[in-house]
């Protein structure tokens, strides 16, 4: 493992995590003629109250990881610790994925059991600025609000872990920014720890609390990267001094 970080070292994974991860081997079609490993040797923890990112080269074996710790892919060695049925995890998808027939209130209620969908949900509308929008088709809705939509959905059901996948990718400047201000703003609200997977390396340097780099296929972790700096004062010229710091250090994973 490198030394590198944006405090300049890498440290041990934090104690007291919500969810483990540990991939001895992830291999696609084992057996066959042409096996294909995506996963060796990746283990890391996602941490209550905190915003983990987790980036790598495009096909490194992300999204597989997703699949494993989702629990969709169990034909894995390894395990994902609490089991993910268990672990109270919901997830925002990078496309929003809603029922075009169905309102903004109606998407956000039909994630929920059936028993739990009466709730009042007036706070959660209203932290997310969808308040004006219940009512509404998502055929009305930007990309960005359609987002938001799908970040409600997921933070309806109240988890303990929340799955990012792409979340701000193709949003206008000031549409992402809002959007993680709300992300943040939920963590800070719910005590719930955050796995982002992004390739956005700056945005993920401004949001998260730890950065964790994959190699490319199969993905194996290189570095856990803790964020000490407070997210107040992370400003555009700090970001980037980071990110560069980490293009030198993890030049597989980060363009320089």
């Amino acid at each position: 493992m490198s030394d590198a970080g944006a405090e300049g070292r890498v440290r041990p994974e934090p104690e007291g995590a919500a969810l483990r991860v540990e991939i001895a081997r992830k291999v696609y079609g084992a057996g066959g003629p042409e096996p294909v490993e995506a996963v060796r040797g990746l283990a890391f923890s996602v941490i209550a109250g905190e915003i983990t990112c987790l980036i790598g080269p495009s096909g490194a074996g992300k999204t597989t990881t997703l699949r494993i710790l989702l629990g969709l892919d169990p034909d894995y060695e390894g395990r994902v610790s609490p089991h993910p049925d268990e672990a109270g995890i919901a997830m925002a998808f990078q496309e929003p994925r809603l029922l075009p027939w169905r309102t903004v209130e109606q998407n956000v209620r039909l994630a929920l059991p059936r028993g739990a969908r009466g709730q009042d949900l007036d706070a959660l509308f209203g932290s997310l600025g969808l308040s004006p929008w219940r009512s509404r088709y998502p055929g009305a809705l930007s990309l960005g609000m359609a987002r938001r939509v799908s970040l409600a959905r997921a933070l309806a059901q109240k988890p303990r872990i929340l799955i990012l996948d792409e979340p701000f990718v193709s949003l206008d400047d000031t549409s992402a920014a809002s959007l993680r201000g709300l992300v943040v703003d939920a963590v800070a609200r719910t005590g719930m720890g955050v796995l982002m997977v992004t390739h956005n390396v700056a945005e993920a340097i401004e949001i998260a609390d730890r950065l964790l780099l994959v190699s490319g296929r199969p993905a194996s972790l290189l570095g856990t990267i803790p964020l000490e700096v407070s997210r107040g004062e992370r400003d555009r010229a700090w970001i980037e001094a980071q990110r560069a710091a980490l293009a030198v250090r993890f030049p597989s994973v980060i363009a320089g």
